[in-house]
């Protein structure tokens, strides 16, 4: 990146498009903290990073990375989703980790789980398709409650049907918004 300027509003759907290598991801890394940038001032708030600290920041701005760089781990669904609160989740944690299931579409899936939130993910237990996986992270990102979301090519694998399910879901929950796709 090279004389990037950026300015997001509380509020703001943005939209980033561009060709593959043009740093798009790099740009979302940058601004969810997992890279610093060489030089230049990145503010939320009002703060840079170092005033806030990591985690502090971490917790404003939630990313979905690409898929290859995002992972499921061998864990229960709920853990899969509920990775960014405090373990173990509440109740209350739960209900809304189904909610949002439910608003992207996942409602088949949790259905089909023998055991549900609690049914177990990765190598040794239930597989996920790419589009499942896909909507995964999306929730995963909004039940992080952070102030920005950034959705990094999370549209990609899924159908029409399915996308105008996630699309809506994501305008209406997430607070602030960067969506990075390919044109």
């Amino acid at each position: 990146l090279d004389r990037c300027g950026l300015q997001v509003f509380i509020g703001d759907r943005v939209l980033l498009q561009g060709p593959s290598g043009s740093g798009k991801s790099t740009l979302a890394a940058v601004l969810s903290g997992l890279r610093q940038a060489d030089s230049g001032l990145l503010l939320l708030w009002g703060y840079d990073q170092p005033s806030l600290g990591a985690a502090a920041w971490r917790k404003r701005v939630a990313v979905a990375p690409q898929f290859h760089e995002n992972h499921v781990f061998s864990e229960t669904f709920a853990f899969n989703l509920l990775m960014g609160r405090q373990w173990p989740p509440t109740s209350d944690d739960l209900a809304q980790a189904e909610h949002f299931c439910r608003e992207l579409g996942l409602g088949d899936l949790l259905a089909r789980m023998p055991s549900g939130l609690q049914q177990m993910l990765g190598e040794s237990g239930w597989q996920l398709s790419h589009g499942e996986r896909s909507r995964l992270f999306i929730a995963r990102a909004l039940l992080q409650n952070a102030d920005i979301m950034i959705l990094d090519e999370s549209f990609a694998a899924l159908d029409p049907k399915t996308l105008a399910l996630a699309l809506r879901c994501v305008l209406e929950y997430a607070p602030t918004l960067l969506v990075i796709a390919h044109p």
